[in-house]
């Protein structure tokens, strides 16, 4: 009985019934699927011809070119875990944490079809070495019972499929003996050339490569093992530098074992040259046998990492594991995948789309670690620390080795990566248990480097301006009436910005008020955001927010008042106007008709001031380009009709102006359906005329409220006041 019990500990079998999740240590998590995975089935299959094509200096470059990627992509990664907090799916979660959910997802999704997609490739991988054992054995049949097997394993228990891996190790360790035991008929020649008809350097290289693009088996584990963050770095490491070890002592001994010839013929050479034959192929099964569990393993954990972050629809089954922590639902769902790719019977056309996927997961890794290295972000404080030109190596290497194996393939994954990009854009997605990402660092870096750049350039306000609202308000209640308005004169390159005027006892509520208000106009596109002042009255309030702006490189350009509704409200905005730090700043007075409001939005009237409606007045500067900009954003966006009038005091000018004024729009680059110039007073012509939707008008310096209560009433509409900065221009 003790017996018994002593082994089902060795076995691992007892985890099963436990309720507590398995974690694993450096060995057993990383080092041994990560060596396993390397030393598969392109070792025992491909590795002879890859030195019989090049020779064997040509067969090491190919090695060390190989290995300096993955070795940089290594360093990268250790890096950045040694930094984060890392999560469950490896990769997945190392580029989420940094590069945000959607670039995540975009790498996830693919990576997880690919792991998925390998298991078939190393099930038929398997069934070739068993069919050169037992040649009268049924393939489809061989495939059904390795698939059924390496699944049962990883549902059962991924204890137990890792603990046969040391089994599966002893049996590689044994074949590699046997193999290099026989000996060799000749001292290696150190040369490097091409043998085979239509095969260059770089065409081996693509074949050879594959092999070592398992460097990942360790870190898919991440969410399982009991310390990833030291485990990965030196499990991925130690199994890399053992490989290496591995791949260029067996390089040496094919070279001095036959001739390039058979090398180059031969693809089983190794079994045939072996001491044991049988132990040596019982090696190439045991090497894709390996293979298949750390991918199935693999392409589960991805799918369950992405599952709690919503990615995948029905996440909450997708994400659901059992006691041991096993995710049973999602090994389900990647055998259903894997079962419909198993009955295609054929994959070697999209075997190298998979390397593709490999490739820009690697070369992610790499571009995270030189994103947060250039940030200088103070939170970037890795225990591990790599030159920039590490992850600059294994950037360029991984995408130059994407379009050497293949150019066409190259561009359909990336194509792809695109798409899943795109779609989970469109979804919003907003997931719990993440610490937030480097993106918005990032483009606030390139914001500043932007500004400080700029500073050293002439000065171009005009070209660069758009309306960046202010919005002053005592209450949230008072932006409610006026939101879609302001997104309309804002969409879509403007921003709003409120500021809320408040007394102390009452700022919480305040702030509860504001906050929606800002996200309505982020879903709407606009770039909104608020603060609050505490001030005794709207006036100061805002003169003090002015003070503060005025070396603010991305502060607003125009303030945005409604008509005052007493005189308490009146004397405020005069205030305003008249304060010397709002001289630099531009205004709008919205002046709403309390029956028409905005009518159905089809004309817009702007009137110009006579005295600069002719082309004499122009080289000391307009005084209606705020005006004039905000109707031409309106008339876009509301897809309106835009009309100039003019009133003039001297019918003996009108030639002049309409000469002036088409003259100007020429320049100005702004459609407008008609001019008229009249000489008839605004009362006059309003009376004459049928009422437009918005009438502007343009001012300077203080307003008479009592004349904009007055227009209002005699266009019959809702009317806007605009006061230029000179910041504006309309020639820009």
């Amino acid at each position: 009985m003790k017996r018994i019990q002593k082994i089902i500990r060795m076995t691992g079998v007892n985890r099963f019934f436990n309720s507590e999740p398995v974690r694993f240590g450096m060995v057993t998590g990383v080092f041994v699927p990560t060596l396993l995975t390397i030393l598969g089935v392109i070792m025992y299959l491909r590795l002879g011809w890859v030195v019989g094509s090049v020779g064997l200096a040509g067969a090491w470059l190919i090695i060390a070119i190989a290995y300096t990627i993955t070795t940089t992509t290594a360093l990268s990664m250790a890096s950045i875990i040694s930094n984060i907090r890392i999560g469950p799916g490896g990769a997945y979660s190392i580029i989420t944490r940094s590069l945000g959910i959607e670039i995540g997802g975009s790498i996830g999704v693919p990576l997880y079809l690919s792991l998925t997609l390998s298991v078939i490739l190393y099930i038929f991988g398997f069934r070739e070495g068993l069919l050169l054992i037992f040649p009268a054995l049924s393939p489809l049949l061989i495939d059904i019972f390795t698939f059924c097997l390496i699944f049962g394993i990883v549902l059962f228990s991924t204890d137990i499929a890792f603990r046969l891996q040391y089994l599966i190790l002893a049996i590689v360790i044994g074949s590699l003996l046997v193999i290099v035991g026989s000996g060799m008929s000749a001292t290696p020649v150190f040369d490097i050339s091409t043998i085979p008809t239509g095969t260059s350097f770089w065409i081996v290289f693509a074949v050879f490569f594959p092999a070592v693009t398992g460097i990942m088996a360790g870190a898919n584990m991440s969410g399982e093992l009991k310390n990833p963050r030291k485990s990965i770095p030196i499990g991925t490491f130690a199994a890399l530098c053992a490989s290496l070890f591995v791949y260029l002592g067996l390089s040496y001994w094919l070279a001095g074992a036959a001739s390039r010839e058979m090398l180059v013929d031969d693809y089983t050479i190794m079994f045939d040259l072996a001491l044991v034959q049988w132990l040596a192929l019982a090696g190439l099964l045991a090497a894709t046998f390996s293979s298949g569990l750390n991918s199935v393993i693999g392409a589960s954990r991805v799918l369950r990492a992405m599952a709690d972050h919503a990615i995948m629809p029905h996440s909450s089954w997708f994400a659901s594991c059992n006691r041991n922590g096993i995710p049973r639902n999602a090994i389900l769902f990647t055998a259903i995948i894997a079962g419909l790719a198993l009955m295609l019977r054929e994959l070697n056309s999209i075997a190298p789309l998979i390397t593709m996927f490999f490739l820009i997961t690697y070369a992610t890794i790499n571009i995270v670690i030189l994103v947060e290295q250039n940030l200088n972000l103070i939170s970037f404080r890795p225990l591990i620390q790599v030159p920039r030109v590490v992850p600059l190596i294994g950037a360029l290497g991984a995408l130059f080795t994407m379009f050497i194996i293949n150019p066409v393939f190259s561009l359909v994954a990336l194509g792809m990566v695109v798409l899943v990009y795109y779609l989970l854009m469109s979804r919003h997605l907003n997931p719990t248990g993440l610490d937030g990402d480097v993106r918005s660092s990032l483009f606030v870096s390139i914001a500043e480097w932007a500004a400080k750049k700029s500073i050293t350039l002439p000065r171009s306000h005009g070209r660069a301006w758009r309306p960046n609202i202010l919005i002053p308000v005592l209450s949230p209640q008072d932006v409610r009436g006026v939101s879609e308005f302001l997104h309309d004169i804002t969409f879509p390159s403007g921003s709003v910005s409120i500021l809320g005027i408040t007394k102390k006892e009452d700022s919480d509520r305040f702030s509860l008020g504001l906050d929606p208000l800002v996200k309505e106009f982020q879903r709407e596109g606009i770039y909104s955001s608020w603060t609050m002042v505490r001030s005794p009255d709207l006036a100061q309030g805002v003169t003090i927010s002015l003070q503060a702006m005025n070396s603010a490189f991305f502060g607003p350009n125009c303030i945005f008042l409604r008509k005052p509704a007493d005189e308490v409200q009146k004397n405020e905005l005069s205030r305003i106007l008249a304060d010397e730090s709002s001289q630099r700043i531009g205004f709008i007075l919205y002046a709403s008709h309390p029956r028409a409001g905005l009518g159905s939005r089809n004309i817009i009237q702007l009137w110009i001031p006579e005295n600069y409606g002719t082309e004499s007045s122009w080289s000391f500067g307009l005084q209606f380009d705020l005006s004039l900009l905000i109707a031409y954003k309106l008339r876009m966006n509301w897809d309106a009709r835009l009309e100039l009038v003019v009133s003039i005091s001297d019918p003996r000018i009108k030639q002049t102006m309409q000469s002036s004024l088409e003259k100007l729009l020429v320049l100005a680059r702004i459609p407008v359906n008609r001019i008229t110039i009249t000489s008839q007073r605004p009362d006059e012509f309003f009376a004459a005329h049928t009422p437009a939707d918005l009438n502007i008008f343009s001012f300077t310096g203080d307003l008479d409220f009592s004349e904009v209560t007055d227009l209002v009433q005699m266009s019959r509409s809702t009317c806007l006041f605009c006061r230029d900065s000179a910041e504006e221009n309309i020639f820009a």
